[in-house]
């Protein structure tokens, strides 16, 4: 196993992490929950009964990443005039969005504690279960680089080929090998 995922059998999947690798990856899942935000009620817990009729934003997120996490159902609007677009928007917003970002920090807190329990370096196997979560979180922190770093289709390629000397070089690191990372959990769990 060489820092990629292999199947394990049954739609699990493993990959041998390094001390590094485990701790880059935890450290970005960290930074994604921060970026989504605590649960209702700051504390992710609180009534049940409250949480099932809460209501979440009728408008996108200002800040660019998470507008890429929680995209509009129906596009942006050509133009703030276009007010069908804009309602119908914030009313599927209204609806889905807390059970959108409590998935996405529960998928991140997986993560988190399934690198904890691997205790630095070593082998983690993932049961079929977890997968689609981590492919998920993943995604999540793909997405979130490509738009820190302003990735387009046009300019990817590119990013192999940057000078040492880049300032973003660091994350464009990470960014190409959580997509290798994403690319082999699915072929393992495919296979």
């Amino acid at each position: 196993m060489a820092g990629l995922f292999e199947s394990i059998g049954d739609g699990g999947a493993a990959i041998a992490l390094d001390e590094v690798e485990a701790s880059i990856l935890r450290s970005l899942e960290v930074q994604m929950l921060e970026l989504i935000g605590p649960g209702p009620g700051g504390d992710g817990g609180g009534d049940p009964l409250a949480a099932l009729f809460a209501e979440g934003p009728t408008e996108a997120p200002a800040d660019p990443a998470l507008a890429r996490l929680f995209p509009n159902a129906y596009g942006d609007p050509a133009t703030p005039d276009d007010v069908e677009a804009v309602v119908a928007s914030g009313e599927f917003r209204r609806y889905t969005e807390l059970d959108l970002r409590a998935r996405k920090r529960d998928d991140a807190l997986q993560v988190v504690r399934a690198l904890d329990g691997l205790g630095g370096a070593g082998v983690l196997k993932l049961p079929a279960a977890d997968c689609l979560r981590w492919l998920g979180a993943l995604n999540d922190l793909r997405l979130t680089l490509g738009v820190r770093l302003e990735v387009t289709e046009e300019d990817e390629q590119g990013l192999y080929e940057l000078p040492d000397g880049d300032e973003r070089k660091p994350l464009v690191m990470a960014y190409l090998w959580l997509g290798a990372l994403q690319e082999s959990l699915l072929e393992a769990i495919t296979d």
